[in-house]
């Protein structure tokens, strides 16, 4: 039995709920990490992260660089080119990120029987 001095505001679980909280986060380190090798400019990312929107992505990885999960990089073209990859501390976070993913893909059943939001698109 935990105490409540484990579950206190700045706790673990409550940290890494905080920092997955946005619906993208976790699908970007993925897509960088298993998809593009870790490091991909916007645009293949927007191409690679189906359903997210150039603002959305744009807000994402400005969150991710600030916690320290990418680099971003400028290229001096131009336009410019900009260039994000995963920092050593998004190639941490990507290891339980790929846990999940993958017991996801391997309960896709469990999934399915969830009664999903009336805002999934899984329901429409």
């Amino acid at each position: 039995m935990s105490s409540d001095e484990d579950w206190r505001e700045d706790c673990a679980p409550r940290r890494i709920l905080e920092l997955f909280s946005t619906k993208w986060t976790s699908m970007v380190l993925h897509v960088l990490h298993a998809r593009l090798g870790g490091s991909a400019r916007a645009g293949v990312l927007l191409r690679a992260v189906p359903g997210v929107s150039k603002k959305m992505l744009t807000q994402t990885l400005r969150d991710m660089e600030h916690a320290g999960l990418v680099h971003r990089h400028v290229e001096g073209t131009i336009p410019p080119a900009v260039e994000y990859s995963l920092t050593e501390l998004g190639r941490r976070f990507v290891e339980p990120i790929e846990l999940i993913y993958g017991w996801a893909r391997d309960n896709d059943d469990a999934l399915d029987a969830l009664r999903g939001r009336e805002t999934s698109r899984r329901n429409r």
